[in-house]
């Protein structure tokens, strides 16, 4: 139990819930664990909650029916705009992040331990975390700001011309190359009153401790929420791993590589769905679920599976109480002198693929700062074709209407 405690803690972001036969040996080896200091392992336990909390949200209002996310890219993304935030704005991070009386400082600087050390925890294992923030060409971000993030977060920091098109396809193509060609064109625009991105992208891929064997691997049907059913690939490994069984559920949990990392696969008992399930989640919920998991012997049959999930994740935050940094209330002066910027987006993309030697998963978060209408004037570039009228205001009749496509002029 107190193993997979431990890889639970470890995971974060990375616990997917989603919903051979060689007999195996148990797990013998004692995983590499992360060392915490007390105050990284408050960050560790503040990042669980937000994932559950994350998690239920995104459930709770997307109709697709393969959902994923990262909580631990999400998370490392709004760290760091954590670090440019004032007042009841940072008040708002701090809330909805779980980060309770820790210092600034020591929010920082338990990011950087974590990530420092699950990126060598298993050599089994490839694991990348990369940060990195895009402003405006000209635009007066503040250094102790960029300082903060390139130290902490070893974010790499670039000027860019927004205006120009090929913005987009850099910061796509960081994004891409980053997760190992996993997330591609995850940034459809760059809006004008657009003034910085800031961007974490995690990739892994790992093998299992006990491979599928890819003869197993047959077809078997499959049943849906709607009640319809279909034919799809179901892997096969016996073995014993460890497993649960509770009124709730059942479950059974795959170590990867080294047993640093594994994978909780946990199926909704007769009359109860998955989303009930997902909806009731939270961190002691989790942990009192798992308290009676024993080693056992096991036959798992998991379907095969690959996918991408895309979700703008504005409304989920908010209703966890981050509302005010996307208001025109926000405070992002230690950003920019005198604030006037918010976040208009929160983007976030993952990849999973789920097969006979492995997993392979990749997810990315951008978060887009605007100019509020207290920044300065709304921009509005009549740059593409369009439509006018002229009017008389008491009556409202129309006195012209037109639509220009190609305006010239000439005297």
């Amino acid at each position: 139990m107190k193993t997979f405690k431990s890889i639970c803690s470890l995971l974060i972001g990375t616990v997917i819930f989603l919903t051979s036969c060689e007999k195996l040996d148990p797990v013998k080896k004692e995983p590499n664990k992360i060392e915490l200091t007390k105050k990284s392992a408050q960050i560790v336990e503040a990042d669980r909650q937000f994932a559950f909390e994350l998690f239920r949200e995104v459930c709770a209002l997307s109709e697709d029916e393969n959902i994923m996310v990262s909580p631990l890219s999400v998370s490392y993304a709004l760290g760091m705009t954590y670090n440019g935030a004032v007042g009841s704005t940072h008040d708002a991070f701090s809330e909805v992040l779980h980060f309770g009386d820790l210092s600034d400082t020591a929010v920082n600087e338990s990011y950087r331990d974590l990530m420092s050390q699950l990126v060598k925890l298993d050599d089994r294992v490839k694991f990348s975390i990369a940060n990195s923030i895009w402003y405006k060409l000209g635009y007066p971000v503040l250094q102790e700001f960029i300082d903060i993030n390139r130290s902490y977060f070893d974010a790499a920091v670039e000027e860019l011309d927004f205006t120009d098109p090929g913005s987009v396809d850099i910061i796509n193509g960081w994004i891409e190359e980053k997760t190992n060609g996993k997330i591609a064109d995850m940034l459809d625009q760059i809006p004008p009153d657009a003034v910085m991105y800031l961007v974490n992208a995690i990739y892994f891929k790992a093998t299992w401790m006990y491979e599928f064997d890819p003869k197993d691997t047959r077809k078997e049907v499959f049943h849906r929420a709607d009640g319809s059913t279909y034919n799809t690939d179901f892997m096969q490994v016996e073995g014993t791993f460890n497993y649960t069984r509770n009124e709730d559920f059942t479950s059974v949990e795959m170590p990867y590589g080294d047993s640093a990392f594994s994978m909780v696969v946990v199926l909704p008992a007769e009359g109860k769905s998955a989303r009930e399930l997902a909806s009731e989640m939270d961190a002691s919920k989790w942990d009192s679920w798992f308290q009676n998991s024993y080693p056992a012997d096991v036959l798992i049959e998991l379907p095969k599976f690959k996918y991408e999930f895309k979700s703008l994740l504005n409304d989920p935050l908010i209703n966890r109480g981050l509302g005010i940094a996307f208001s025109d209330g926000a405070d992002f002066s230690r950003i920019v002198e005198n604030g006037g910027i918010k976040i208009s987006r929160v983007i976030h993309q993952t990849f999973i693929d789920v097969n006979e030697e492995g997993t392979e998963a990749a997810a990315a978060t951008i978060v887009e700062m605007i100019e509020t209408s207290a920044g300065g004037p709304t921009l509005f570039r009549a740059d593409k074709p369009f439509v006018y009228l002229i009017k008389e205001n008491s009556t409202g009749a129309i006195v012209f209407m037109g639509l220009t496509g190609k305006p010239e002029y000439s005297n």
